[in-house]
């Protein structure tokens, strides 16, 4: 019979004695995951690196040991140095360090070496297994993946997420993608491990994750699976206040300064019940601020705006590429609108991004996309609801509403 992903990934991890812990863009799921990872597997013996080379935003200071958090990486291959003996023979070998250098002496028996016999390869990776944590693809895996891709083509990957858009990359695909976050899948691996892996800073870094990708239980991805988890590990002496007070209720001066340009420049156009903004780079600029200090706010409109089922910030994070934000109310997917800009993401969230463009330019295309979606969205429900009655007058909207 065919193990299952789960099964793969709990056979690849207990043969495996050094484990590389690759989370995707640095938020609460991603690092939640990725420290709680990291203390299970050091608690099972295993050596675990966990490295993220994308700055780590403050608001994250309060998660148990992070200062595991690696933010070089330093690649552990062997360096292999080949001596051709086919015209002499060694007797003895030994080696000095001199003025920073490592000099090999080797002592031949018979006849002489010549620079021509040496040879220069790189070895195998010190690394057993390669963990991905909240990465769709590996290029959300940042400078880890495109400094060093032959890491990621000869090392085992187990893909742990949660994103419809996951492109099953991994030698293991442990993807679910009714789970709120990648937190709540590990949340199984890691019973499945052991008994007692789970303490009071494992179940904080987990309980980080979920309520991040819920919004604290706000957005409409929430299900009971994620509260029964969170009460779980609210059992298990999470520190939930601690988390609600970083993520949520602690803003840096420059975050309020910045989030009150994002509300000056809010649009709301009430036939397709869209509600948008934009930053630029001068906004960041001028009010000190950095790109992570955006998140949250399109999240306060999304709970903020009854006449909005839609809400996009548009943000410029250098002068080519314009990144996309996308909150839906349930009913509508979010992923399916932002595959209209070439992006994914999950149904009450997404993202995208916009290559060469302005922000006049993307508030142009974007809004008029997705006028034209709600439109036929629109003329999708009315049609339904003109036609014969199969069966109650309720059923085709109740379908439709699950179908999105």
């Amino acid at each position: 019979m065919e193990l299952t992903p789960k099964q793969q990934a709990l056979e690849l991890i207990s043969k495996s004695k050094h484990i590389l812990i690759a989370p995707g863009r640095a938020d609460g799921d991603s690092i939640g995951s990725g420290l709680a990872l990291h203390l299970v597997l050091s608690r099972l013996g295993k050596q675990s690196s966990l490295v993220v080379l994308d700055p780590l935003p403050d608001k994250f200071n309060f998660l148990p040991q992070l200062e595991e958090v690696q933010q070089q990486f330093n690649g552990l291959r062997d360096f292999v140095i080949s001596l051709n003996c086919t015209s002499a023979s060694a007797d003895k070998l030994a080696y000095n360090f001199q003025d920073d250098k490592l000099n090999i002496v080797i002592t031949p028996k018979l006849g002489a070496f010549k620079s021509t016999d040496v040879s220069f390869a790189e070895g195998n990776f010190q690394y057993d297994c390669l963990i991905t944590l909240d990465a769709a693809d590996l290029e959300q895996v940042g400078p880890l993946y495109t400094n060093n891709p032959k890491l990621f083509q000869n090392v085992p990957i187990i893909n742990i997420d949660h994103h419809a858009s996951n492109d099953y990359y991994g030698a293991v695909n442990l993807v679910d993608l009714t789970a709120t976050s990648t937190a709540e899948i590990l949340v199984g691996l890691i019973e499945a491990l052991g008994p007692s892996l789970i303490d009071a800073n494992v179940a904080t870094a987990l309980l980080t994750g979920i309520i991040n990708d819920t919004g604290s239980f706000q957005h409409s991805n929430t299900t009971p699976k994620s509260l029964t988890i969170a009460a779980q590990m609210v059992g298990f002496g999470a520190r939930h206040q601690e988390i609600i007070q970083h993520l949520f209720k602690t803003k840096a001066f420059s975050t309020l300064k910045l989030w009150g340009r994002i509300l000056t420049n809010v649009r709301h156009e009430p036939e397709s019940r869209l509600v948008w903004s934009s930053t630029s780079l001068s906004d960041l600029s001028e009010t000190e601020a950095t790109g992570d200090q955006i998140s949250g706010i399109i999240d306060e409109l999304m709970t903020s705006v009854p006449e909005a089922d839609i809400v996009v910030l548009l943000s410029e994070r250098d002068s080519k590429v314009i990144s996309g934000s996308i909150r839906t109310k349930r009913g509508i997917d979010a992923a399916d609108i932002a595959k209209m800009f070439g992006g994914g993401g999950h149904h009450g969230a997404a993202g995208f991004k916009l290559l060469d463009s302005g922000i006049p330019e993307a508030e142009t295309t974007v809004v008029t996309k997705i006028r034209e979606y709600q439109a036929k969205r629109s003329s999708g429900v009315a049609q339904l609801s003109a036609e014969p009655e199969n069966n109650s007058p309720e059923a085709p909207i109740s379908s439709l509403a699950k179908s999105e």
